[in-house]
This record gives C-alpha cells, sequence and structure tokens, in this order.
C-alpha cells in the first residue's frame, strides 16, 4: 500500500503493485468481463425478438467477443496492479497486441457477417439470374477487400505499439516518393492483378457461376479473388487464372447475356441417305427428351463431296450441360437410326475396276479447229483482255509494254 498523510494520519489510496493485487484485480475484470457479456447476450435476445438477424449475428461472434473482453480484461489488470520490471512490459506488450489482433477478428466476423447476409439475397445456382450472379460476383470481392483491409490496419496497429516500428514508420513517411516508386515496381504484377480483379468484379465481364472456355478448357467460375479467379473444369479439375489473364487475352463467356445456346451435330453419310426423313426421325426425337428447348432444330446438308455427304444438325438447349447431353443424345438416336431403317445411307467407299485397253476409255479425239481452250478468263478475246486491264494496273510509263500483252484479233 501507498500511504499519504494528510493532517498527521495515514491515508491508503492506491495498493502497491504485487502479484497478489494482481491476481484479485484480474479475477475483478474477469468476473466484470463475464457480467458484461451476459448483459451482451441477454440484450441480443431481446433484440432477436422482433430482428431475427441479431441472434445470428451472436451466434457468428460469440468465440471472438468472448476471447476479447477476456484480453481486455486480463490486459487492464496487468496495466494497473503488475509490478514494474522487465517481465511486466513484455506481458503488457504482449496482451496489447493480443488485444488488437482480437478487435481485428472482431471486426472481420461481422464484416463476413454483413457481407454474407447480403449475399443470401441473391443466390447462385443453375436458375440465377445475370443480376444475381453480378451482384453475388461484387459482393464477394468486396467482402474479400473489406476483410484484407481491417487486417492491413490491424497488423499496422500492432506494429506501431514498438517504439521502433513507429521510428521506421516516421524514416518511411520522410521518404514516401522513393519508398512508393520502389515499392510499386516491386509489386508491380501483383498490383496490376489487384486492379484487374476490381476491372472483372465492377466490369460484368464475367461473373461467379459463368460457363466460360479459357485456355482450351470449359468450366464454370467457381471464385473470384482479388488477385486470381478460380475455374471449376467440367472433370472437376481446377483451373487457376491470374486477373490479368481475362483483361489482356480473348476468352469465352458461354453466359454472358444468357445461358441458352446452340449446338452442331454432324455425319458423314453416303448419298443415298434420305434428308426428309432423317428430319422426321429428328422431330421425333427431339419431342422425346426434355433437354431441347424447343427454339431451333435444323437439319441441313452442309457438303458433299469426298464421297460422302455431310448432314449438319442444329439444335438448342437451356445451358451448357444440357446442350452438351443433347448433342450426345440426338448423334446416338440418328446412328442407331441408320443403322436399323435406313441402312443405305451408311458410309461407304466405292472403287471402280475397269480395263486399261478397254476402247470406251479410250480419250476422245482433239479437233486442231477448236479455239475453245484459248478462250480463258484474262486472256484470248477481247472481253478477256479488258477484264484484266480493269482487274491489272498497268504501268504508268507509256513506253512500257502490257502485263497482259497484245490483244486477241
Amino acid at each position: 500500500m501507498t500511504p499519504v498523510r494528510l493532517a498527521n494520519i495515514d491515508v491508503v489510496l492506491v495498493p502497491e503493485r504485487g502479484w497478489l493485487f494482481l491476481l484479485v484485480l484480474t479475477v475483478l475484470t474477469l468476473a466484470v468481463a463475464a457480467v458484461l457479456l451476459v448483459l451482451i447476450e441477454l440484450l441480443v435476445r431481446v433484440i432477436a425478438m422482433r430482428q431475427p438477424w441479431a441472434a445470428v449475428l451472436l451466434r457468428h461472434t460469440r468465440p471472438a467477443l468472448r476471447l476479447l473482453l477476456v484480453g481486455v480484461a486480463v490486459w487492464v489488470s496487468v496495466s494497473l496492479a503488475a509490478p514494474e520490471s522487465r517481465f511486466s512490459e513484455v506481458i503488457d506488450r504482449v496482451l496489447t497486441v493480443g488485444v488488437i489482433g482480437l478487435f481485428t477478428w472482431l471486426f472481420v466476423e461481422v464484416v463476413d457477417f454483413a457481407f454474407e447476409g447480403s449475399m443470401v439475397r441473391f443466390p447462385i445456382g443453375a436458375d440465377a439470374t445475370r443480376a444475381a450472379r453480378r451482384a453475388h460476383t461484387q459482393l464477394t470481392f468486396l467482402q474479400r477487400l473489406a476483410t484484407v483491409t481491417i487486417i492491413v490496419v490491424g497488423v499496422s496497429a500492432a506494429l506501431l505499439t514498438f517504439p521502433q516500428m513507429q521510428a521506421i514508420g516516421a524514416s518511411l513517411l520522410a521518404s514516401a516518393g522513393l519508398a512508393g516508386i520502389v515499392a510499386g515496381l516491386a509489386a508491380q504484377s501483383t498490383l496490376s492483378n489487384v486492379f484487374a480483379g476490381v476491372q472483372i468484379a465492377f466490369s460484368d465481364a464475367i461473373r461467379v457461376d459463368d460457363i466460360v472456355i479459357v485456355e482450351g478448357e470449359w468450366g464454370r467460375i467457381e471464385e473470384i479473388t482479388l488477385t486470381y479467379v478460380v475455374i471449376r473444369i467440367w472433370d472437376d479439375r481446377r483451373l487457376v487464372v491470374p486477373s490479368t489473364h481475362f483483361t489482356s487475352k480473348p476468352f469465352e463467356n458461354w453466359t454472358r447475356t444468357g445461358s441458352e445456346l446452340l449446338g452442331s451435330v454432324e455425319l458423314d453419310l453416303d448419298w443415298r441417305v434420305s434428308p426428309a426423313a432423317m428430319r422426321e426421325r429428328l422431330s421425333v426425337v427431339l419431342d422425346g427428351t426434355t433437354l431441347w428447348d424447343r427454339r431451333v432444330s435444323v437439319l441441313q446438308v452442309s457438303s458433299a463431296t469426298d464421297g460422302f455427304v455431310r448432314v449438319r444438325i442444329l439444335v438448342s438447349a437451356a445451358d451448357a450441360g444440357s446442350l452438351f447431353d443433347l448433342r450426345n443424345y440426338v448423334r446416338e438416336q440418328l446412328v442407331e437410326w441408320v443403322q436399323l431403317e435406313s441402312p443405305g445411307a451408311m458410309p461407304r467407299t466405292r472403287v471402280l475396276m475397269v480395263d486399261a485397253t478397254s476402247p470406251d476409255d479410250a480419250a476422245p479425239a482433239v479437233d486442231p479447229a477448236d479455239q475453245s481452250a484459248k478462250r480463258q478468263l484474262f486472256s484470248g478475246t477481247p472481253e478477256a483482255h479488258q477484264r484484266a486491264e480493269q482487274m491489272l494496273a498497268p504501268s504508268a510509263d507509256p513506253d512500257a509494254p502490257s502485263r497482259v500483252g497484245p490483244a486477241a484479233e
């Protein structure tokens, strides 16, 4: 105890610092923290009767809140009652940094709760609208940005509790221009990815759950972070792409304005195939499946060369997954139809065996008076030479010979 004399009377005002007093004060502050925690939970329960989100917030932040109250109680006790020694200073510094860390954790939990509550209003999935995917993408990006900002501020506040770091901070402020240039050059790639991430989140180029083709891989946007994008490939692999890829290189977005897609099925068949009968079969096949969205159904002969007829079928589906299954289903059904009902349409390679000595295969005689071979597109007739003069610019030198030669008389 510290005695103070007032009019010849000893009055004890503040107990002397000591481990026993520290223990008693710690117990008292922990009791106050426990009472405060009970009062907070009771208040939240009263509010939760009208606002259910309050109870969810308390469950979300209860671990961080409890540890924070305990940390503050111990920190106050050590600051007021710990004996003055080197060991006490170390404990006080550790508790100060710990309290700052717990405050940071609590703020991060509150921010996560706020953003997650907002994202519940914009669910994503197969039936998600374009606006919902855009809002979910932007909220996810802002959540990550806010979390990083809070953590950086917390770490900075913890470091500034050390006198040495305060001196370093002052010197850095004095040379902020040079330090900024050096840091910018050193972190150029990282910063460019961060800025690209901001551009992606707010330019609506891609959104979470979009179907894209990147580096020849087909997949769905699973996650958009500050510096990279995670794409879930169709075979459950993950493709991690830097954010700058989507701002500097072309890519395909199959759900940019909608999920509806067209797909083609091609079959090389024999010349004896009947396109009309095949169209009837295609109509029956499409009417019997829910994969087709009834928008497009076209069968055309797109090529007829090299001894085959190429039949091209266009179909439509509501999304990329349905289109993939629909194309395979149509291909299987038409192959089965060719095998069972139109075997003459199966592709064949024909070889004609002829006798080289047969008079029927001899080349016809050439008439010497026939001048038709001389009539070409750009020579042989006055009209051909005129066409050549129009297509091929003559030389600017009037004495130079003509590029197309003399006109036929």
